[in-house]
């Protein structure tokens, strides 16, 4: 009778601690959901306001209205760690043609641009990459199959594992050079090159040192620097302004290639609260009347 006893109190203390353990299970699984739950909010609330400082800088931009984009503007102007409950927003925005359109490679007709080349060739030079680069991006975007000098085709990535071919068109977002044979320094292009859907100039009033240049034919980095110090304490007005300049007297600039006015813009921002983060690209398209979104990415 004993043992019986022993048998039953032990058979419910199992139980008692099977029930327990399936409780606190419970009880965690549900408090995983609810922290869950709580970061699928936060991250949806985070990305709301993103989307609100996007509208924000659209309203800035129209609002400018100027024929003449330059760093002193208000949209340039970043935006720190700004409070929102329950965390911060940064923001900032970046005149994408103040970096070099890769698209600008192939002309309108579907021909090479020799002298978007020659920009793009020296801007690889002073970034001390391969030159060869120039080349390989016009193989991946032009229609043929005939592979410049020191460019590939399809030849060249139908051997690699996956294989693959060359895009034939535009490119659509600079994280495609990736797919490209000698890009081992990606992040070192990046800050310096666009992807637009159409042929654009650059802008002299947002351009880095480096970007101009590569425009201007002979600038040193002593020049630039003193060009950069007058731009701001003085942006160009025009390109006959830029031309002009003292500090230019005698130097090759394709000044086709150059505007004082800028249509495309990236928007950044980066959104935290509590558990919560989003951040948003936006490249923003702006004519005279109208801001379009023509291209969005949430990470």
């Amino acid at each position: 009778m004993n043992r019986q006893h022993g048998v039953a109190l032990i058979t419910v203390m199992l139980i008692v601690a099977l029930a327990t353990i399936m409780a606190v299970a419970m009880m965690t699984r549900q408090q995983l959901d609810i922290y869950r739950t709580a970061n699928l909010i936060n991250n949806d609330q985070a990305y709301l306001y993103a989307l609100g400082g996007e509208s924000w800088i659209k309203r800035i931009l129209l609002r400018d209205g100027k024929k003449v984009d330059n760093l002193q503007d208000t949209w340039a102007t970043a935006i720190p760690a700004l409070p929102i409950p329950g965390g911060y927003i940064t923001a900032q925005t970046i005149d994408l043609q103040g970096r070099f359109n890769l698209n600008n490679l192939l002309q309108d007709d579907g021909k090479i641009s020799s002298k978007d080349i020659i920009i793009l060739e020296r801007l690889l030079t002073i970034l001390e990459l391969p030159i060869s680069l120039a080349q390989i991006i016009v193989d991946w975007i032009d229609i043929n199959e005939e592979p410049l000098i020191n460019g590939a085709e399809d030849n060249v990535y139908l051997m690699k594992n996956p294989a693959y071919r060359t895009a034939n068109r535009f490119l659509f977002d600079p994280s495609e050079l990736r797919l490209l044979v000698g890009i081992e320094e990606y992040y070192k292009l990046l800050p310096y090159i666009s992807t637009l859907p159409t042929r654009t100039s650059i802008n002299i009033n947002t351009a880095s040192a480096k970007i101009l240049m590569a425009v201007v034919e002979g600038l040193t980095e002593n020049k630039v620097a003193r060009l950069l110090t007058k731009r701001e304490q003085q942006p160009f007005t025009s390109i006959q302004n830029f031309i002009t300049q003292d500090i230019l007297a005698g130097l090759k600039i394709y000044d086709e290639n150059l505007t004082v006015a800028s249509s495309y813009f990236l928007f950044i921002a980066e959104v935290k609260i509590a558990r919560g983060r989003a951040k948003l690209n936006s490249i923003l398209y702006r004519n005279t009347d109208r801001i379009r979104v023509i291209m969005r990415s949430k990470i």
